[in-house]
């Protein structure tokens, strides 16, 4: 399944209400943060690369790779309808796409995004 076309975030005012009101998880390299909006048609994305990430093609390519993950596994969620930000945390430049992955889908199972396997009886 493929999700439909994510919205970027650009507004200050939807940053600052997913840092508000909204979940974090703090991994290695991401912190990711979301806030479900019924409101809302799809995912709506935003990340955060300050200089502290590195120099400016390391985080292009941080958001390169974000944007990556997020229509990888996206599709996966729960509930698409939300707020979802990635901030890169320093040293995450010198990650390889496995280890920011990993990193990026335990945070997102920590705040509950995927389905929860079945449990055997």
């Amino acid at each position: 399944m493929r999700l439909p076309r994510t919205c970027s975030m650009t507004r200050r005012e939807d940053f600052a209400r997913v840092k508000n009101t909204g979940q974090a998880k703090a991994g290695r390299f991401v912190i990711l943060s979301t806030l479900p909006d019924p409101g809302l048609a799809t995912i709506r994305t935003g990340f955060i690369t300050t200089k502290r990430s590195g120099k400016a093609h390391d985080r292009s390519l941080l958001r390169r790779r974000f944007r990556s993950l997020v229509q990888s596994h996206a599709p996966e969620f729960v509930e698409i309808r939300r707020y979802l930000v990635t901030i890169a945390r320093p040293g995450a430049s010198k990650a390889t796409f496995a280890e920011l992955e990993a990193d990026w889908v335990r945070q997102a199972r920590r705040l509950g995004l995927f389905p929860r396997p079945e449990e055997k009886s």
